[in-house]
């Protein structure tokens, strides 16, 4: 994010195949991008001025500034940082967030550029960071809160590859909108909590407590055929079918001899 005011000095669902998530959540991204990149390269050579479009906070007649910010950059380095980081969070959340991502990039990218423009003191802001911050605060705190492994492992590589951003939410450097950071970083916590219930499903349990003592289902025994449980259930049920065999046979009552010879009495 770049203040020009100031002078300069990144339920699950196993039906749903990887590789038609690999190609959703990469044609968004790169959707994204190649209009960021193709915004940047055609006011560069037509000399267009389009910086001056950029998120002036509380300024009403600038309000579309909300809309176009994301899209306009400082410099190649400026574009370059955001396109590398935005890559990384926007694939992750098209690729493990396939049922509602594209529903939640719209209120991120929305909610970050009013936050920015209700907080901030004034400037002009621009560049696609709020709604990078809004992308790994929505991965993060949203793969903690829901009960699944996946997921939090999701939040793990983005606390791992990108903690170090929530300095840049403070204001450290006058050339860096922190303000566009932290909005856009409020924005993302806000909506992971708001969807919390929706998309990805928690972890299904494959045993609960009254299953304890349940036999262990024919599928898990037939893929762990030499797990001590399956082992043990196996000799007890062969132990109770050695014990049926007997319960099967047949007697038959033979009266005896002296019974045969007994004459019915007149």
């Amino acid at each position: 994010m770049r203040n020009l005011s100031q002078p300069l000095q990144t339920r699950w669902n196993p039906a749903i195949l990887d590789r038609n998530r690999l190609f959703y959540a990469l044609w968004t991204t790169l959707l994204f991008l190649i209009l960021i990149w193709g915004v940047f390269w055609i006011n560069e050579l037509f000399e267009l001025n389009w910086r001056q479009w950029g998120n002036h906070p509380r300024v009403w007649s600038d309000w579309t500034g909300v809309f176009t910010f994301p899209f306009l950059h400082g410099d190649l380095d400026h574009l370059w940082n955001n396109t590398a980081t935005f890559f990384t969070l926007n694939g992750l959340l098209f690729y493990f967030y396939r049922s509602i991502a594209l529903h939640v990039w719209g209120a991120l990218f929305l909610l970050s550029g009013l936050g920015l423009w209700g907080f901030a003191a004034g400037g002009n802001h621009i560049g696609a960071s709020g709604l990078i911050y809004a992308l790994a605060a929505f991965l993060f705190v949203s793969g903690v809160i829901r009960k699944s492994q996946l997921l939090l492992r999701v939040s793990l590589v983005v606390a791992f590859l990108y903690g170090g951003m929530v300095w840049w939410m403070l204001p450290l450097d006058a050339h860096i909108s922190w303000e566009g950071h932290l909005a856009g970083a409020v924005s993302g916590v806000f909506y992971a909590l708001i969807m919390r219930k929706k998309g990805p499903l928690p972890d299904v349990k494959l045993f609960t407590e009254d299953d304890i003592d349940a036999p262990i289902p024919a599928w898990w025994a037939e893929a762990h055929p030499d797990h001590p449980d399956v082992i043990a259930q196996r000799s007890w049920m062969n132990d109770q079918q050695a014990a049926s065999d007997w319960s099967e046979v047949d007697y038959t009552i033979i009266p005896k001899a002296s019974d045969r010879l007994k004459k019915p009495e007149a």
